[in-house]
């Protein structure tokens, strides 16, 4: 009995060895030093703005990249607007193109503002933000946490009360109402 019982210990500490090796060997980080599709694509979206908000096209900056490493336009991307076109333009030695008109048109940055008094605490502007700057409870009054917003305006328009506005952001990280 005792020999059942070690062997049993034995085999399931080897299958815990060996898993945890796994997952380990999952759970290494990519080395893009070896593969230059990687580098280039880490290079491309160290460039974009980091809004997450799709207006590219993708569902956020990272895709985008990606597909501009694979030779999608780089002029999709009205958060970073001509400065951002002609930094890519540089990485990648290709030609500047101006702005895609049907993807928007550059904005100054820009910092969603909830009009906490308003909020009903639907939590559906929560859902919407891809970056996770608003913060409360269901049936409480939600904030944005400005340090974090990205200007994305995604949130906007799931608030059935209508109590977000989008502020221009000013150089010192204070807003000023438009």
């Amino acid at each position: 009995m005792l020999l059942i019982m070690l062997s049993a210990t034995f085999a399931l500490g080897a299958l815990g060895v060996g898993c945890g090796l796994l997952l380990r060997r999952l759970n290494r980080p990519t080395d893009t030093a070896n593969d230059p599709g990687e580098a280039l694509i880490e290079q491309i979206n160290a460039c974009l703005p980091q809004t997450q908000c799709g207006q590219c096209g993708h569902p956020g900056c990272r895709p985008y990249a990606a597909a501009i490493a694979e030779g999608e336009a780089i002029n999709r991307c009205p958060p970073g607007g001509e400065d951002t076109i002609i930094v890519l333009a540089d990485l990648l030695g290709r030609e500047p193109l101006p702005m895609d008109a049907e993807r928007g048109e550059q904005k100054p940055p820009m910092l969603a503002v909830i009009r906490e008094d308003e909020c009903i605490g639907c939590t559906k502007c929560i859902i919407a933000c891809p970056v996770d700057a608003i913060i409360g409870a269901s049936k409480y009054m939600h904030t944005v946490i400005a340090s974090e917003c990205t200007g994305c305006e995604l949130c906007v328009e799931p608030c059935p009360v209508d109590c977000i506005d989008m502020v221009a952001m000013q150089n010192d990280a204070t807003v000023r109402a438009g």
